[in-house]
């Protein structure tokens, strides 16, 4: 009898262990099981947007308030046209908002942040942030260093 009960706690930790490995996946994947309220869609475009991805957080003082939807190329402009969802609770981004494509510590994740403006409309549905800073892509960083310790 004793060694069943054994068994038993045994299985049961395993199957606690392995829920929390696929709730720590989700977490860390970006997915989630609860579906966030609809919001509205924001556009923007960016010169280089490096490594995002769409799924990639935007986010407002370390926030999040949305996602990124799509990305794809503006064949008029011959820029990034990123698709953001922003969560309908959020509904105080200014006109003159501005976003930046950011990183999460030196090498970690791209993601999106937005800083307010003061004008007094907001963004609505389908609005382009026009006020956009593209990603700093370290490898070009490290190209203009070398090239001009070079060059003296």
């Amino acid at each position: 009898m004793r060694m069943r009960t054994v068994e038993i706690g045994v299985g049961a930790f395993m199957l606690a262990g392995i829920a929390a490995l696929i709730v720590l996946a989700l977490n860390v994947s970006g997915l989630n099981l609860s579906e966030q309220g609809k919001g509205y869609k924001v556009y923007a475009r960016f010169e280089n947007i490096g490594g995002l991805t769409p799924r990639a957080k935007v986010s407002m003082s370390g926030v999040q308030i949305g996602k990124v939807t799509a990305i794809r190329i503006d064949t008029r402009m011959l820029m990034a046209e990123v698709e953001m969802e922003i969560f309908s609770e959020v509904d105080y981004l200014t006109t003159d908002s501005s976003a930046s494509i950011l990183t999460a510590g030196l090498l970690g994740e791209q993601y999106i942040g937005v800083v307010p403006g003061a004008d007094e409309e907001v963004l609505g549905d389908g609005d382009f942030i026009e006020d956009t800073q593209s990603a700093l892509v370290l490898e070009e960083l490290i190209g203009k260093f070398l090239f001009n310790k070079v060059g003296e």
